[in-house]
Protein backbone atom coordinates (compact mmCIF):
# COMPACT_ATOMS: atom_id res chain seq x y z
CA UNK A 1 0.00 0.00 0.00
CA UNK A 2 1.36 3.14 -1.01
CA UNK A 3 0.18 7.21 0.00
CA UNK A 4 -1.92 8.97 -1.68
CA UNK A 5 -1.57 11.95 -0.38
CA UNK A 6 0.30 13.91 -2.84
CA UNK A 7 0.14 17.54 -1.70
CA UNK A 8 3.33 18.89 -0.33
CA UNK A 9 2.37 22.17 0.33
CA UNK A 10 -0.41 21.75 2.56
CA UNK A 11 0.29 24.63 5.84
CA UNK A 12 0.70 21.67 8.93
CA UNK A 13 0.83 23.06 12.55
CA UNK A 14 2.32 20.97 14.90
CA UNK A 15 0.12 19.19 17.20
CA UNK A 16 2.44 19.14 20.12
CA UNK A 17 5.13 21.62 20.96
CA UNK A 18 8.09 20.33 23.03
CA UNK A 19 9.23 23.18 25.99
CA UNK A 20 11.46 21.43 27.56
CA UNK A 21 13.89 20.96 24.46
CA UNK A 22 14.70 16.96 23.09
CA UNK A 23 15.97 15.75 26.24
CA UNK A 24 13.20 16.35 27.97
CA UNK A 25 10.69 15.21 25.70
CA UNK A 26 12.84 11.77 24.78
CA UNK A 27 12.53 11.72 28.91
CA UNK A 28 9.08 11.77 28.67
CA UNK A 29 8.92 9.02 25.97
CA UNK A 30 10.71 6.89 28.27
CA UNK A 31 8.40 7.64 30.80
CA UNK A 32 5.15 6.80 29.21
CA UNK A 33 6.98 3.33 27.39
CA UNK A 34 8.07 2.43 31.23
CA UNK A 35 4.83 2.55 32.59
CA UNK A 36 3.14 1.20 29.54
CA UNK A 37 1.90 -2.47 30.15
CA UNK A 38 1.57 -2.81 34.15
CA UNK A 39 -1.98 -2.74 35.38
CA UNK A 40 -3.45 0.47 36.44
CA UNK A 41 -3.73 -1.04 39.80
CA UNK A 42 0.21 -1.47 39.79
CA UNK A 43 0.72 1.64 41.58
CA UNK A 44 4.51 1.01 42.12
CA UNK A 45 5.02 1.24 38.11
CA UNK A 46 3.23 4.40 37.70
CA UNK A 47 5.10 6.10 40.52
CA UNK A 48 8.58 5.09 39.04
CA UNK A 49 7.15 6.70 35.50
CA UNK A 50 5.90 9.63 37.15
CA UNK A 51 9.18 10.11 39.05
CA UNK A 52 10.94 9.44 35.65
CA UNK A 53 8.69 12.55 33.90
CA UNK A 54 9.35 14.65 36.88
CA UNK A 55 13.41 13.90 36.79
CA UNK A 56 13.78 16.81 33.65
CA UNK A 57 14.33 19.54 36.42
CA UNK A 58 10.35 21.08 35.74
CA UNK A 59 10.96 20.71 32.08
CA UNK A 60 8.72 18.50 30.09
CA UNK A 61 6.86 18.22 27.14
CA UNK A 62 3.66 20.51 26.60
CA UNK A 63 0.88 19.30 24.20
CA UNK A 64 -0.50 22.65 22.46
CA UNK A 65 -4.12 22.22 20.85
CA UNK A 66 -3.45 22.30 16.53
CA UNK A 67 -6.76 20.37 14.94
CA UNK A 68 -10.19 20.21 14.98
CA UNK A 69 -12.21 17.28 16.55
CA UNK A 70 -12.86 16.37 12.91
CA UNK A 71 -16.27 15.72 11.87
CA UNK A 72 -16.54 12.45 13.63
CA UNK A 73 -16.91 13.83 17.15
CA UNK A 74 -20.23 12.74 19.19
CA UNK A 75 -21.02 14.17 22.86
CA UNK A 76 -22.26 11.83 25.11
CA UNK A 77 -19.41 8.85 25.49
CA UNK A 78 -19.54 6.33 27.69
CA UNK A 79 -16.94 6.11 30.57
CA UNK A 80 -15.95 2.82 30.28
CA UNK A 81 -12.51 1.13 29.89
CA UNK A 82 -13.35 -1.47 26.85
CA UNK A 83 -15.23 0.40 23.89
CA UNK A 84 -14.69 -2.45 21.35
CA UNK A 85 -18.71 -3.61 21.79
CA UNK A 86 -17.34 -7.14 19.86
CA UNK A 87 -16.16 -4.97 17.12
CA UNK A 88 -13.43 -7.21 14.92
CA UNK A 89 -9.69 -6.16 14.89
CA UNK A 90 -6.71 -7.04 16.48
CA UNK A 91 -6.60 -5.56 20.25
CA UNK A 92 -5.30 -2.94 20.89
CA UNK A 93 -4.54 -1.73 25.21
CA UNK A 94 -4.03 1.62 24.97
CA UNK A 95 -2.48 3.12 28.15
CA UNK A 96 -2.15 7.39 28.10
CA UNK A 97 -0.46 9.24 31.23
CA UNK A 98 -1.52 12.58 31.65
CA UNK A 99 0.86 15.04 33.50
CA UNK A 100 0.74 18.84 34.23
CA UNK A 101 2.92 20.69 31.53
CA UNK A 102 2.70 23.42 33.80
CA UNK A 103 3.68 22.42 36.95
CA UNK A 104 7.00 19.62 36.04
CA UNK A 105 4.93 16.62 35.07
CA UNK A 106 2.95 15.92 37.67
CA UNK A 107 -0.09 13.48 37.17
CA UNK A 108 -3.37 14.98 36.69
CA UNK A 109 -5.59 13.15 38.60
CA UNK A 110 -8.99 12.55 37.81
CA UNK A 111 -8.52 14.22 34.05
CA UNK A 112 -11.13 12.57 31.78
CA UNK A 113 -9.15 10.84 28.80
CA UNK A 114 -11.63 10.47 26.13
CA UNK A 115 -11.17 8.88 22.81
CA UNK A 116 -12.86 7.44 19.59
CA UNK A 117 -11.47 6.09 16.46
CA UNK A 118 -12.66 4.32 13.31
CA UNK A 119 -13.25 0.36 12.99
CA UNK A 120 -11.29 -1.78 11.13
CA UNK A 121 -12.90 -1.05 7.44
CA UNK A 122 -12.86 2.83 8.09
CA UNK A 123 -16.21 3.21 9.67
CA UNK A 124 -16.88 5.61 12.50
CA UNK A 125 -20.01 4.51 14.95
CA UNK A 126 -22.96 7.43 14.18
CA UNK A 127 -21.84 7.80 10.46
CA UNK A 128 -21.60 4.79 9.51
CA UNK A 129 -22.69 5.16 6.01
CA UNK A 130 -19.94 7.12 5.00
CA UNK A 131 -17.43 5.96 2.43
CA UNK A 132 -13.91 5.09 4.03
CA UNK A 133 -12.74 5.09 0.14
CA UNK A 134 -10.85 3.05 -1.70
CA UNK A 135 -13.16 -0.36 -1.76
CA UNK A 136 -14.77 -1.71 1.58
CA UNK A 137 -17.85 -3.84 2.73
CA UNK A 138 -20.73 -1.51 4.13
CA UNK A 139 -20.10 -1.45 7.81
CA UNK A 140 -23.59 -3.24 8.09
CA UNK A 141 -22.24 -6.48 6.89
CA UNK A 142 -19.39 -6.98 9.98
CA UNK A 143 -22.77 -8.65 11.82
CA UNK A 144 -21.22 -7.84 14.95
CA UNK A 145 -23.96 -6.39 17.70
CA UNK A 146 -22.01 -3.27 18.61
CA UNK A 147 -23.91 -0.83 18.79
CA UNK A 148 -24.28 2.07 15.50
CA UNK A 149 -24.03 5.37 17.62
CA UNK A 150 -21.30 3.96 20.53
CA UNK A 151 -19.02 1.48 19.21
CA UNK A 152 -15.11 2.46 19.92
CA UNK A 153 -15.84 5.83 21.98
CA UNK A 154 -15.22 6.03 25.38
CA UNK A 155 -13.72 8.03 29.03
CA UNK A 156 -11.66 7.05 30.90
CA UNK A 157 -11.07 8.85 33.97
CA UNK A 158 -7.20 9.05 35.64
CA UNK A 159 -5.54 7.51 38.72
CA UNK A 160 -4.08 9.08 40.89
CA UNK A 161 -0.77 8.73 38.81
CA UNK A 162 -2.70 10.18 35.90
CA UNK A 163 -3.35 7.06 33.90
CA UNK A 164 -5.94 5.66 31.72
CA UNK A 165 -6.18 2.20 30.30
CA UNK A 166 -8.43 1.27 26.72
CA UNK A 167 -8.91 -2.13 25.69
CA UNK A 168 -9.94 -1.51 21.94
CA UNK A 169 -8.87 -2.29 18.42
CA UNK A 170 -6.02 -1.57 15.60
CA UNK A 171 -8.09 1.66 14.23
CA UNK A 172 -8.56 1.16 10.14
CA UNK A 173 -8.07 3.74 7.80
CA UNK A 174 -10.00 6.16 5.47
CA UNK A 175 -8.87 8.21 2.50
CA UNK A 176 -7.40 10.61 2.56
CA UNK A 177 -6.07 10.02 6.33
CA UNK A 178 -3.11 7.75 7.98
CA UNK A 179 -4.39 5.21 11.06
CA UNK A 180 -5.08 7.37 13.89
CA UNK A 181 -6.99 7.82 17.09
CA UNK A 182 -8.89 10.84 18.45
CA UNK A 183 -7.98 12.07 22.06
CA UNK A 184 -9.34 14.85 24.08
CA UNK A 185 -7.98 15.43 27.68
CA UNK A 186 -10.98 17.22 30.09
CA UNK A 187 -11.01 18.18 33.55
CA UNK A 188 -13.05 20.02 36.20
CA UNK A 189 -15.99 17.75 35.23
CA UNK A 190 -17.90 14.48 37.01
CA UNK A 191 -19.03 11.24 36.13
CA UNK A 192 -22.59 11.35 35.78
CA UNK A 193 -25.08 8.93 34.39
CA UNK A 194 -22.60 6.96 32.57
CA UNK A 195 -20.42 9.81 30.83
CA UNK A 196 -18.86 12.64 31.78
CA UNK A 197 -20.17 16.35 32.34
CA UNK A 198 -19.20 19.99 32.78
CA UNK A 199 -15.71 20.55 33.16
CA UNK A 200 -13.74 21.94 30.11
CA UNK A 201 -11.29 20.07 27.72
CA UNK A 202 -7.69 20.93 27.90
CA UNK A 203 -5.82 19.29 24.73
CA UNK A 204 -7.33 17.84 21.79
CA UNK A 205 -4.99 16.00 19.57
CA UNK A 206 -4.35 13.36 17.52
CA UNK A 207 -2.54 9.58 17.85
CA UNK A 208 -0.88 7.89 15.11
CA UNK A 209 1.01 4.17 14.49
CA UNK A 210 4.33 3.12 12.89
CA UNK A 211 3.95 2.90 9.16
CA UNK A 212 5.45 -0.29 8.97
CA UNK A 213 3.31 -2.05 11.83
CA UNK A 214 -0.17 -0.44 10.53
CA UNK A 215 0.47 -2.20 6.97
CA UNK A 216 1.28 -5.44 8.61
CA UNK A 217 -1.78 -5.00 10.19
CA UNK A 218 -3.92 -3.89 7.20
CA UNK A 219 -3.14 -7.41 5.63
CA UNK A 220 -4.92 -9.23 8.33
CA UNK A 221 -8.45 -9.95 8.53
CA UNK A 222 -10.88 -8.22 8.39
CA UNK A 223 -8.88 -5.25 7.67
CA UNK A 224 -7.93 -6.85 4.50
CA UNK A 225 -11.06 -6.70 2.98
CA UNK A 226 -10.45 -2.93 2.63
CA UNK A 227 -8.46 -2.11 -0.79
CA UNK A 228 -6.96 0.94 -1.38
CA UNK A 229 -4.55 3.77 -0.90
CA UNK A 230 -3.25 3.65 2.07
CA UNK A 231 -1.97 7.22 3.24
CA UNK A 232 1.36 7.06 5.37
CA UNK A 233 2.80 8.95 7.87
CA UNK A 234 4.96 11.35 5.24
CA UNK A 235 1.80 11.90 3.52
CA UNK A 236 -0.47 12.48 5.89
CA UNK A 237 -2.42 15.96 6.66
CA UNK A 238 -1.95 16.26 9.98
CA UNK A 239 1.12 13.95 11.27
CA UNK A 240 4.22 16.20 11.86
CA UNK A 241 6.88 14.28 11.65
CA UNK A 242 7.51 14.95 15.35
CA UNK A 243 7.32 11.24 16.67
CA UNK A 244 6.63 11.22 20.34
CA UNK A 245 6.20 14.53 20.39
CA UNK A 246 3.25 14.84 17.47
CA UNK A 247 1.22 12.04 19.29
CA UNK A 248 3.32 8.64 17.57
CA UNK A 249 2.75 6.00 20.02
CA UNK A 250 5.41 3.82 21.69
CA UNK A 251 4.07 0.16 20.41
CA UNK A 252 4.91 -3.42 21.78
CA UNK A 253 3.50 -6.50 19.98
CA UNK A 254 1.74 -9.05 22.64
CA UNK A 255 3.31 -11.64 20.31
CA UNK A 256 6.56 -11.05 18.38
CA UNK A 257 6.06 -13.19 15.44
CA UNK A 258 1.84 -13.02 15.37
CA UNK A 259 0.78 -9.58 15.09
CA UNK A 260 -2.94 -10.68 15.04
CA UNK A 261 -2.54 -11.43 18.58
CA UNK A 262 -2.17 -7.13 19.40
CA UNK A 263 -0.54 -4.79 20.75
CA UNK A 264 0.09 -2.45 23.61
CA UNK A 265 0.46 1.05 22.99
CA UNK A 266 1.57 4.15 25.22
CA UNK A 267 2.26 7.71 25.30
CA UNK A 268 2.62 10.28 28.07
CA UNK A 269 0.38 13.58 27.35
CA UNK A 270 1.37 16.95 28.96
CA UNK A 271 -1.34 19.44 29.22
CA UNK A 272 -2.49 22.65 30.76
CA UNK A 273 -5.35 22.30 33.57
CA UNK A 274 -5.81 25.62 32.99
CA UNK A 275 -6.10 26.31 29.20
CA UNK A 276 -9.56 25.30 27.58
CA UNK A 277 -9.40 24.14 24.24
CA UNK A 278 -12.24 24.52 21.56
CA UNK A 279 -11.69 21.57 19.05
CA UNK A 280 -11.52 24.49 16.39
CA UNK A 281 -8.46 24.27 15.28
CA UNK A 282 -6.85 23.85 11.97
CA UNK A 283 -4.56 21.29 10.29
CA UNK A 284 -4.35 21.16 7.09
CA UNK A 285 -6.17 20.17 3.66
CA UNK A 286 -7.70 17.91 1.99
CA UNK A 287 -11.42 16.47 1.29
CA UNK A 288 -13.11 14.14 3.21
CA UNK A 289 -14.52 11.15 2.58
CA UNK A 290 -17.90 10.53 0.12
CA UNK A 291 -20.43 10.63 2.01
CA UNK A 292 -18.98 12.22 5.33
CA UNK A 293 -20.89 13.56 7.85
CA UNK A 294 -24.20 13.82 6.30
CA UNK A 295 -26.01 11.64 8.32
CA UNK A 296 -24.71 12.71 11.76
CA UNK A 297 -26.99 11.34 14.20
CA UNK A 298 -27.27 14.23 16.30
CA UNK A 299 -28.25 16.28 13.69
CA UNK A 300 -26.45 18.52 10.53
CA UNK A 301 -22.82 18.45 11.65
CA UNK A 302 -20.66 21.52 11.47
CA UNK A 303 -20.92 24.43 8.80
CA UNK A 304 -17.13 23.67 8.22
CA UNK A 305 -17.16 19.47 8.01
CA UNK A 306 -16.51 19.74 4.71
CA UNK A 307 -13.94 22.49 4.93
CA UNK A 308 -10.25 21.44 4.09
CA UNK A 309 -9.36 22.30 7.88
CA UNK A 310 -12.22 20.14 9.32
CA UNK A 311 -11.15 17.45 7.01
CA UNK A 312 -7.65 17.29 7.66
CA UNK A 313 -8.41 16.47 11.25
CA UNK A 314 -11.47 13.70 10.48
Amino acid sequence: MTGNHKDKTISRRRALAVTGGTVAAGGLAVAGFQSAFADTTDTTADADATATATSTGGECMTLMTSVTEGPYYLDGALVRKDITEGKAGVPLTLRLTVVDATDGCTPVKGAAVEIWHCDAWGYYSGYTTANPGGSAPAESEEGDSANDLTYLRGYQIANANGVVKFETIFPGWYTPRTCHIHVKVHTGGEKEDGTYEGGKVNYTGQLFFADDIAEEIFTLDPYSKHTGSYTVLANDMVYDGGGAASGLLTLKAVHKKDPSKGYKGSLTLGVDPDAESTGAGSGGGGTPPSGAPSDAPTGTPPSDSASPSASASS
